[in-house]
């Protein structure tokens, strides 16, 4: 009994070191004898980074901008030992749910080794413990919400700064430079409209100012003239809203129709950024201000990729979202962490998960079009770069 246990013990071990091992008889990385450790590529496969991102409705100019940004990086990137990247892209829709659906769809595929996005901070805090337990590390090149880097998520990384600096920038503008004391306040109830402005009412607050009103609205209604009454009887120096496109033009629409008003500023946050805003509101989007992602400094990199842009789509880098540039860095950070990793064996391409989750979180000395990318411990890799911009004769303006 005992010889023939050893026996079968020694082909045991034949069995799986032979698994390991590829067609050229190089051994694969040891990792990836762990069942789902690794995703592994035939010769000449592409490998696939997902990308999750609203493609449909008011605010599927973020998703439609920041997918044909991923397109050009991912181009750009070339190929590796033979292997070009393939991008998936699929409509989130903006939501959590559809930032779950979305997440469960791509950690089903093993060639997809990494996601670039989710957009929005709702879809992305839904998405995120979905790529931890499947290792496979995102970086979202717009999600904002300030509490998404606390959370102790070890997939989630993003290449722009935090509400922390967007919500803090709107008080001091609005108070400074708008010079308002008295500032009304309203949110759509979603993660990030409403973590939004509660920064600016904090930051508000300390500056000195007022805030005599914080309402919260329903998303995906046709009209919100009834708060905007009550709020114009407390007479505000400003209005101040935190959420996204659609239901910034409705109150921009019904602010217009309001007397007392219609000539006080209205401001508001990324998630309003982009043409689509100035489409639905019309000559109301005119004076409308709004902090975003700042346009980066000047480079030679940077007007290649403009110029590439421009030709690809025939519209201007920055003008479907602010997150044009954010986009096509948060894909090449990725690729660059997978050529870092990956490993050929015999004929095969081994990336490791672990490895690459690793990697992508070590992000450090990365130069791209919006500067150096390092990544600290809780995945945030940019510390600023947000500006204030004004809607001009239909075009949104840096102040």
């Amino acid at each position: 009994m005992k010889k023939g246990f050893l026996t079968l013990a020694i082909l045991l071990t034949v069995v799986v070191l032979a698994g390991c091992t590829t067609g050229g008889g190089a051994a694969a990385p040891a990792e990836c004898a762990a069942e789902n450790a690794c995703a592994v590529f035939a010769a000449g496969e592409p490998i696939k980074i997902g990308v999750g991102a609203p493609m449909t409705g008011d605010v599927s100019a973020f998703g439609i901008d920041a997918s044909q940004a991923a397109l050009l990086a991912a181009k750009d990137a070339g190929e590796f030992e033979g292997h070009t990247f393939e991008l998936v892209v699929e409509d989130d829709q903006g939501t959590p749910e559809g930032g779950a659906a979305v997440a469960q769809k791509f950690t089903a595929d093993p060639a997809i080794v990494a996601v670039m996005g989710h957009s929005f901070s709702g879809a992305t805090n839904a998405a995120m413990p979905i790529y931890e337990t499947a290792l496979v590390p995102m970086m979202s090149e717009s999600a904002t919400r300030i509490d998404l880097s606390t959370l102790g998520n070890k997939a989630f990384n993003r290449v722009v700064a935090s509400d922390a600096f967007q919500g803090e920038l709107g008080a001091n503008f609005a108070f400074n430079d708008l010079g308002a004391k008295k500032l009304a306040i309203i949110h759509d109830g979603s993660p990030y409209g409403q973590g939004l402005a509660e920064r600016a009412q904090a930051v508000f607050e300390e500056l000195g100012g007022e805030v005599v009103a914080f309402e919260a609205i329903t998303a995906g209604e046709t009209d919100y003239s009834a708060v905007l009454t009550s709020i114009s009887a407390l007479e505000p120096d400003a209005v101040y809203f935190g959420g996204y496109t659609g239901e910034a033009a409705i109150l921009a629409n019904n602010r217009a129709a309001d007397a007392t008003l219609s000539d006080k500023p209205f401001m508001a946050g990324d998630g309003i950024f982009g043409v689509q805003f100035i489409e639905l509101a019309g000559d109301n989007a005119e004076g409308v201000f709004a902090t975003n992602a700042a346009e980066p400094a000047d480079s030679d990199a940077k007007d290649a990729f403009d110029a590439a842009y421009l030709e690809a789509y025939g519209a201007e880098p920055g003008e479907l979202s602010g997150y044009t540039w954010t986009s096509y860095d948060a894909t090449l950070v990725l690729i660059e962490a997978i050529k870092k990793v990956g490993v050929v064996a015999g004929d095969k391409l081994y990336i490791s998960r672990q490895a690459l989750m690793d990697a992508v979180r070590g992000t450090a000395g990365f130069v791209g079009l919006t500067g150096e990318v390092v990544c600290d411990a809780n995945g945030e890799c940019s510390k600023g770069g947000f500006g204030v911009f004004e809607v001009v004769s239909g075009e949104w303006v840096a102040k």
